[in-house]
């Protein structure tokens, strides 16, 4: 398989991104505030996330697609760690209330327990120095829109953040919506089945699950069987 072979094809996107530099990602509107080093100089390099408020990162108008996303964040202030379960990503597609993707950014990057690790896989990239990426194509026909709440008992005052998509004059036929919840239960009962997921219709495809869990008593190595239940 070569990932890069679909180069080779004209398709006539237009390349833009969203990140604190170009808020809109309007062509030709990066990099406009100026910094001591200079004009065009990374003069707003990252945003501040208000205690207690859901902040919009990324307002885009369709139809396009989003194919990269990279996002850093500190992982503990002075009042405490767990600020990576503490900042919640959400999604919305195409004007809807309810958001498609809800979940705690250092869960969605498969960084569990509001602690860093590094991942390599093909749709999910976590580097050493704590740099997010996701690589999940993203359609949208109208309008996406990306928020990161901030529950942390303080303001972050430096989130990092790129969103990188494609303008498209129309979508491919049967395109789907990308979807990702974020669930726990505190403690597990006796011989219940822990739900991952449940209740989904229609048609689609199951991507995969990032599942943590630490063990509350010695010899036992979290064990167990997957099952799936379908139709």
């Amino acid at each position: 398989m070569n990932l890069l072979s679909n180069i080779m094809t004209y398709k006539g996107e237009r390349s833009r991104a969203v990140s604190p530099e170009n808020p809109t990602g309007e062509k030709g509107k990066a990099c406009m505030e100026a910094s001591a080093l200079g004009p065009s100089r990374k003069g707003r390099g990252s945003i501040k996330l208000p205690m207690g408020e859901e902040t919009v990162i990324a307002d885009i108008k369709g139809p396009g697609i989003i194919r990269h996303m990279w996002m850093t964040i500190r992982e503990n202030t002075e009042k405490g760690s767990f600020v990576m379960r503490d900042a919640v990503l959400r999604i919305y597609w195409d004007g809807s209330d309810t958001p498609a993707v809800e979940a705690p950014i250092g869960d969605f990057f498969c960084n569990g327990f509001g602690e860093r690790c590094d991942v390599a896989s093909l749709p999910i990239v976590v580097n050493p120095t704590g740099g997010m990426n996701s690589y999940f194509e993203m359609p949208f026909a109208k309008r996406a829109v990306i928020t990161m709440t901030n529950e942390h008992p303080k303001d972050i005052t430096s989130f990092f953040y790129t969103i990188n998509y494609a303008e498209v004059d129309a979508l491919p036929e049967n395109c789907l919506y990308f979807h990702a919840y974020w669930r726990r239960e505190r403690q597990t009962e006796l011989a219940k089945d822990y739900v991952i997921l449940d209740d989904v219709k229609g048609k689609g495809y199951y991507v995969g699950t990032y599942l943590g869990l630490t063990a509350l008593e010695r010899y036992w190595w979290g064990e167990g069987e997957f099952k799936f239940y379908l139709d």
